[in-house]
């Protein structure tokens, strides 16, 4: 893997923010086990979107790519079981 140099470490804290973003409405969906407002197609399509993300920073050796996707796509994971687990169609 490359080393950490400044445009890296920017990326960083971009993975950083935008991945903590997202883990409350992870954990509020475990807490609350409300589903109601989250969209299957469109989680779905995020997911792959971001499975997409995490092969590419591997591909690219992108530590930044790749922590925040591995996070990310872990999160969204729980979130579209949550969504298949607790909807009340």
């Amino acid at each position: 893997m490359a080393g950490i140099d400044n445009i890296e470490i920017i990326g960083l804290v971009a993975a950083t923010l935008t991945t903590a973003a997202f883990l409350p409405q992870v954990y509020q969906t475990w807490k609350t086990k409300d589903v109601s407002g989250l969209s299957l197609p469109m989680f779905t399509m995020f997911f792959v979107g971001i499975v997409f993300w995490l092969v590419y920073g591997v591909l690219k050796e992108s530590l930044a790519i790749i922590l925040a996707n591995a996070v990310t796509v872990i999160s969204s994971f729980l979130l579209l079981y949550f969504k298949i687990k607790y909807d009340k169609k």
